[in-house]
């Protein structure tokens, strides 16, 4: 049993629910373990078989009194439908934050949860609120520095966080010169834990006042609407920025990289092109690298690109804008080759 002892609290607040918690954890057999503020049982309880329950079987439990615990709650909440997982958010001191989270094996459960204890007194002069989790699992992290690359970020995050999905870097909307990243992960709970360590401050990463919070819905909406321009992981050896997509008119910036490449007998290039995105409105985003056989590193980006006809595949125009790029990081003057802005 995880469940630590009496003994082992930092404080001696509410010692005497603590003993009673500790007494029917050791009689019910319960395994709760607490981690990162939270204090968890089941995630599969004991005897699961099968996949996680789906979305819309979980609740938020609030306006608790500090000093109740499992003891309290498990059998409260299990009285009404078999719980898959109850998580209860602590404090150092040993008391609980005033919230709560139960996921249920289904659906029904949940509903009847929210029906039967939502402003249930579940002591006197104490009614606590049940309602629907979001389950939100998206999280904004913005002030990013620029140089920050998005296979330097996601490097990072599955280092210190677990779950991560995808990961979309973004000009900040409220910051100069600095980055947003737009996380999802796996399910709520990954995302929370997530949320708490990259609050802490040790994600290591450079930037600038680095803020994480739940993506808020109105951010989202601003990002998808702005078509999703998003800031491009660095160029290695070169000055971090956006790649913008190529027009019909730069197919020369492939020709005058193989010409540059020649004239410093560097060798020919080799590009090596990746769709990771593609928006309804026809544009696409790619992973992009170039390797030159005289050059100790290969250059590696992001760009966005829009086919130039139909039944195109895009990486010809890609290849296009990561040459321009790579002109740019040896010297070559690209005076009088343009480019076309982001979609707007």
């Amino acid at each position: 049993m995880h469940l630590e002892t009496p003994q082992m609290w930092t404080s001696s607040i509410n010692q005497e629910n603590k003993m009673a918690l500790h007494a029917w954890a050791k009689e019910t057999g319960v395994d709760l373990v607490q981690v990162n503020g939270q204090r968890r049982y089941g995630g599969p309880p004991p005897g699961w078989v099968g996949n996680p329950p789906p979305a819309g079987t979980e609740v938020f439990i609030g306006k608790l009194p500090q000093d109740v615990y499992e003891n309290v709650l498990i059998p409260l909440f299990q009285s009404v439908g078999k719980l898959y997982e109850f998580r209860l958010m602590m404090t150092f001191s040993g008391l609980n934050r005033g919230f709560a989270y139960a996921k249920y094996s289904n659906r029904r459960g949940a509903k009847e949860a929210i029906a039967t204890f939502n402003n249930f007194e579940v002591r006197q002069g104490y009614t606590i609120v049940v309602c629907k989790s979001l389950e939100k699992r998206e999280l904004s992290m913005d002030g990013l520095a620029t140089s920050v690359g998005q296979q330097e970020l996601e490097a990072t995050l599955r280092r210190i966080t677990e779950g991560v999905l995808s990961i979309t870097l973004y000009t900040s909307p409220s910051q100069k010169q600095a980055q947003l990243a737009v996380l999802k992960y796996r399910s709520h709970q990954a995302a929370a834990m997530a949320k708490k360590t990259l609050m802490e401050g040790n994600t290591k990463l450079s930037g600038l006042e680095i803020r994480v919070n739940w993506l808020n819905p109105d951010l989202k909406q601003k990002l998808q609407s702005s078509e999703e321009k998003p800031s491009s992981s660095r160029v290695q050896g070169g000055k971090p920025g956006v790649s913008k997509p190529p027009s019909p008119v730069l197919h020369d910036a492939l020709d005058r990289l193989n010409a540059l490449c020649q004239r410093q007998c560097l060798g020919t290039p080799l590009f090596l092109t990746k769709c990771i995105q593609a928006n309804p409105n026809g544009w696409l985003r790619f992973w992009c690298r170039v390797v030159i056989p005289g050059c100790p590193v290969p250059f590696n980006g992001f760009t966005w690109v829009r086919p130039d006809g139909p039944g195109r595949s895009g990486h010809e125009e890609a290849k296009v804008a990561m040459a321009l790029q790579v002109l740019r990081v040896l010297g070559e003057s690209s005076q009088g080759i343009g480019a076309n802005p982001l979609p707007s």
